[in-house]
């Protein structure tokens, strides 16, 4: 959510792209996740949820590097892209896999904690990242959205190793 919220003015302060193209250029966030979820349909055939989630948390790590990089405003772009990839699949497998990591019992309780962090998040990260962004510059949203990245992974992995280590147990 922070990402596509403040794409627009990082692309006009980073790279002083003009206001209009900055708002075509954000909307290739969008545009990846559209093109991540009906790719993610396809792959899921292939992959399991968690190996679903790991991918598309390597792509938007990737996107969020691709952003950083002092290049122009083409590779910022192409980061976007990559992100909006990379954020396709982790919720939809994170909620497809709940009743194998917490059980069918137990599932319904848990997508809905699940679906009320999300909404949290997306409700107070960017306005987070904005006042942020008013001390330190607006430049730093990849860095922002590398480090919410880098805490979901680890989350992902502790939870993934308290699932694998109940199942071990039963």
């Amino acid at each position: 959510g922070t990402t596509g919220l403040w794409a627009s003015s990082f692309l006009v302060l980073r790279h002083n792209i003009a206001a209009e193209s900055a708002a075509s250029m954000a909307s290739l966030f969008y545009i990846g996740i559209t093109v991540g979820r009906a790719a993610s349909g396809f792959m899921a055939m292939k992959l399991l949820p968690k190996q679903m989630v790991r991918l598309g948390q390597a792509l938007l790590a990737l996107g969020c590097v691709l952003m950083m990089i002092p290049a122009g405003s083409t590779l910022s772009g192409i980061g976007l892209v990559v992100c909006g990839l990379g954020c396709a699949p982790i919720y939809p497998n994170i909620i497809q896999d709940t009743p194998v990591n917490y059980g069918a019992e137990n599932s319904q309780a848990a997508i809905g904690v699940q679906m009320a962090f999300a909404y949290v998040g997306s409700t107070f990260l960017p306005s987070i990242f904005g006042a942020l962004a008013g001390v330190g510059g607006y430049g730093w949203m990849p860095y922002f959205a590398m480090g919410i990245c880098a805490m979901m992974a680890v989350l992902f992995n502790i939870q993934k190793k308290i699932v694998e280590t109940k199942v071990k147990t039963d």
